[in-house]
């Protein structure tokens, strides 16, 4: 069954500063969804460095991420894959693993503040800019 897939700048913003942000980011993964353990690894990072997010702190807001959303593991398949889509689509390495990945859990929607709003990955995965006046 097809749905959506987070990139790492959509999760982050549910602790964000930013209030509209916030909320619109908790509203769509209050729906549901998928991640890879790539945005967990780059939530954490984020986390810590630029949010100053003690460990318990960051401990908890991963483990709530993992319990609301189905966490997907990058594989060697995902890497090779990622690594087609970024050339072919012209796309940073990280973002064509997180396309890949989305792509492997069968996503039809990859929200991303940071990919082009609108581009169509393989026929088939649509990204969507959830902060866009129109989603």
């Amino acid at each position: 069954m097809p749905g959506s897939f987070f990139d790492t700048n959509v999760v982050i913003y549910i602790a964000s500063g930013d209030p509209a942000k916030a909320d619109r980011a908790e509203k769509l993964l209050g729906e549901g969804g998928a991640i890879s353990v790539q945005v967990l690894n780059e939530t954490a990072n984020v986390a810590r460095r630029k949010m100053h997010m003690s460990w318990r702190e960051t401990h908890a807001f991963l483990s709530m991420l993992r319990g609301l959303l189905a966490v997907h593991p990058i594989t060697t398949e995902t890497h090779v894959g990622g690594l087609a889509l970024a050339e072919r689509h012209n796309l940073s390495i990280y973002d064509g693993m997180i396309a890949a990945s989305a792509l492997h859990a069968d996503c039809d929607t990859l929200w991303s503040e940071d990919m082009q709003h609108g581009m169509l990955i393989n026929d088939r995965l649509r990204v969507a800019n959830p902060f866009r006046a129109s989603c």
